[in-house]
């Protein structure tokens, strides 16, 4: 059996608030109030045959209102058709419905957009940090969290616990240098600092070493 169009469906549905996005590589997407997100999954699994949801993320864009979005890829195995689903999410009230009861595979994509970027997902059945730990103040996917981290305490499970210091990568995270005969003599984990890379990388005597 032939699976509904799932434009049609939702715009049957949800009427105007179903806001088809331009197409993208073969990919449409749907912009949905969040109030509508998790009727719209169900239907769409329900009705239109898209039985898999590949991904769900958060995205961050400061200053804008809502500042988040979540994004729902979908995907069905019947027609090969995927779609998209976007709902925004307002900074002082980061709370959607949680859609792990219709698909299984959201139960760790919630948590990782919980851990991230500090979205809640009502409903689900066990919303806790996935990535970093428990008590964790930040959420490093956010576009105000800086490169190098913040300063944090670590777990106390954690052997000496003690605090996570900022972090700044000397010269960038591959600080490799160009034109050396080895490939090991640019790795960049081989020393703590540019300047240490720099002196050992130039030095002949230690050609060999590296």
């Amino acid at each position: 059996m032939k699976s509904p169009d799932p434009i049609t469906l939702l715009k049957d549905r949800f009427g105007g608030e179903a806001i088809v996005q331009p197409e993208f590589r073969g990919e449409t997407g749907v912009y949905l109030p969040r109030t509508r997100i998790a009727e719209a999954c169900r239907l769409l699994k329900t009705e239109g045959g898209f039985d898999m949801l590949t991904d769900l993320s958060g995205v961050d864009f400061p200053g804008e209102t809502p500042r988040f979005e979540v994004h729902y890829l979908l995907y069905s195995f019947s027609c090969g058709r995927r779609l998209r689903l976007v709902t925004g999410v307002p900074e002082e009230d980061p709370h959607v419905d949680s859609v792990s009861g219709i698909w299984a595979t959201a139960n760790w994509h919630e948590r990782e957009a919980f851990d991230m970027f500090g979205l809640c997902f009502d409903g689900h059945p066990d919303l806790r940090r996935i990535l970093m730990w428990d008590g964790y103040p930040h959420h490093p996917l956010r576009k105000d969290f800086p490169v190098a981290g913040l300063p944090s305490d670590l777990p106390v499970t954690a052997e000496d616990a003690g605090s996570v210091e900022a972090a700044p990568m000397a010269g960038g995270p591959f600080v490799a240098t160009s034109g050396t005969t080895r490939a090991t003599r640019r790795e960049p984990l081989a020393c703590d600092t540019a300047a240490e890379r720099d002196r050992l990388v130039r030095d002949p005597h230690r050609k060999e070493e590296i």
